[in-house]
């Protein structure tokens, strides 16, 4: 079984060693006598300099239930590129988006708000995007705010001013931006920003970042804060494992529609091996994946462009300008 490294921007380089251009994944097959070269050749271009393709995940997909799940597909696409694939587990999203820049990784599954900065930072491509029954009028999920069941002061998001929040993620999108949007859109009055968000004692007594969507559900369920947000399909996710009970917490939210997740590769994968990813990924039928690791049980993965992502692009800007 492979091993899942855990990385942070800071040690990407010490971790994964030099920096790898890919130029595709060589074939495998036999080679004449004359042919050593070029199975030398072959080698160095296979998933780069090292012959690894390296596939990062945030800590949202990182449970335990979902190890084999991920080296299932990890092994499938060994057989389909030719190379070894490997996995890596980054501490957070912006540890994806530098690896991706700095070709520590190759290619990347990402919210949508990180699809937008990873295309921004390093030049990544979304290829496909998380897709319910594979019907890509159903590529979207939504943000919602929980509190814990047995908190009567907390009924909506009316009642949430004053209260302790823990965001996901500066880069997550329905544990930051997309709340952080609806909050000031519910408090007109308050004449909100981001940064009197997530400042302790401007609108909420206090405020911090859990660092994964289970880590939230958690900490509101055991009531180290009053409320978070988390996306519903990790939500429901959670219940179905027996991570947490239906009665544990209540809905006091739900966002608007939000493109779903995507797979993003570097700049430096050629058009070949992005052709074989996406043929690939959007042909991928391995349901335990959805379930463990997309989160969504009968997902599958369907073709995307940037395009797709632009309603993000444009909140992450109306966030930062508020």
């Amino acid at each position: 079984m492979r091993k899942f490294t855990e990385i942070s921007a800071m040690a990407i380089a010490v971790i994964l060693g030099t920096s790898v251009m890919i130029t595709g994944c060589g074939a495998n097959g036999s080679q004449e006598a004359d042919g050593e070269a070029a199975k030398t050749e072959e080698k160095s271009s296979a998933g780069g300099e090292d012959g690894v393709f390296t596939i990062a995940y945030a800590p949202n997909e990182s449970t335990d239930q979902s190890t084999d799940a991920r080296n299932g597909l990890a092994k499938d696409l060994e057989e389909a590129l030719g190379c070894e694939v490997e996995e890596i587990q980054a501490s957070d999203y912006n540890a994806i988006i530098e690896a991706l820049r700095t070709d520590k990784a190759d290619m990347a599954y990402l919210g949508a708000l990180s699809v937008a900065l990873a295309e921004e930072r390093a030049g990544a491509e979304p290829i496909v995007m998380k897709a319910e029954d594979g019907d890509p009028e159903k590529a979207v999920y939504h943000s919602v705010l929980v509190a814990n069941a047995s908190n009567d002061e907390i009924n909506s998001i009316e009642d949430i001013k004053g209260k302790t929040m823990a965001f996901v993620d500066p880069d997550s999108t329905s544990g930051n931006l997309v709340p952080a949007m609806d909050i000031i859109h519910a408090f007109p009055d308050e004449e909100l920003n981001s940064d009197k968000l997530h400042t302790n004692g401007d609108f909420f007594e206090a405020v911090s970042y859990s660092g994964s969507h289970q880590a939230g559900l958690q900490a509101v369920i055991k009531g180290d804060v009053d409320v978070v947000p988390i996306s519903d399909q990790i939500l429901a996710s959670e219940i179905a494992n027996g991570n947490a009970k239906d009665s544990d917490v209540k809905i006091i939210h739900e966002s608007d529609a939000i493109p779903a997740e995507g797979m993003v590769v570097a700049e430096s994968v050629d058009e070949d091996t992005k052709k074989m990813l996406t043929d690939f990924l959007t042909s991928y039928d391995n349901e335990a994946y959805f379930t463990d690791v997309i989160k969504k049980e009968g997902a599958r993965f369907v073709e995307c462009s940037a395009e797709d992502y632009e309603p993000i692009v444009e909140l992450n800007k109306t966030l930062n300008q508020e």
